[in-house]
């Protein structure tokens, strides 16, 4: 199955995806933030609030999410926040891997290879 487009083009599926939201918290998430899932998807979840939590069994960058749903970073943002103050995932800060003095190469080139894939 071929993946779908970017969908910039189709504003009424992204209120919809969102619930009509427009912004998600600035401060609880950047592009290279790293999310881990916390739980399994439930019963009823929302389709991509599902595959954020199967895509994020790893830890894995918002902008590679972004990449992986073919959804604008904004939308994930506000998508992640619903699973955030539900506790279905937490968030792993870049600086907390700065604090070593140097970031992990594996997230480097994860994160270069979803600014490829955008």
């Amino acid at each position: 199955m071929t993946p779908r487009p970017i969908d910039r083009e189709n504003p009424d599926r992204l209120y919809t995806v969102t619930g009509g939201r427009t912004r998600a918290d600035e401060n609880a998430f950047d592009s290279v933030s790293l999310i881990v899932s916390e739980c399994e998807p439930a019963p009823g979840m929302q389709s991509e609030h599902v595959r954020i939590l199967q895509l994020t069994r790893q830890p894995t960058a918002v902008v590679e999410i972004s990449a992986e749903l073919r959804l604008p970073v904004s939308v994930v943002k506000i998508l992640l926040r619903d699973l955030l103050d539900t506790g279905r995932i937490t968030v792993r800060h870049p600086s907390a891997a700065l604090q070593s003095g140097r970031p992990d190469p594996e997230t480097l080139r994860q994160v270069l290879s979803a600014l490829h894939d955008l």
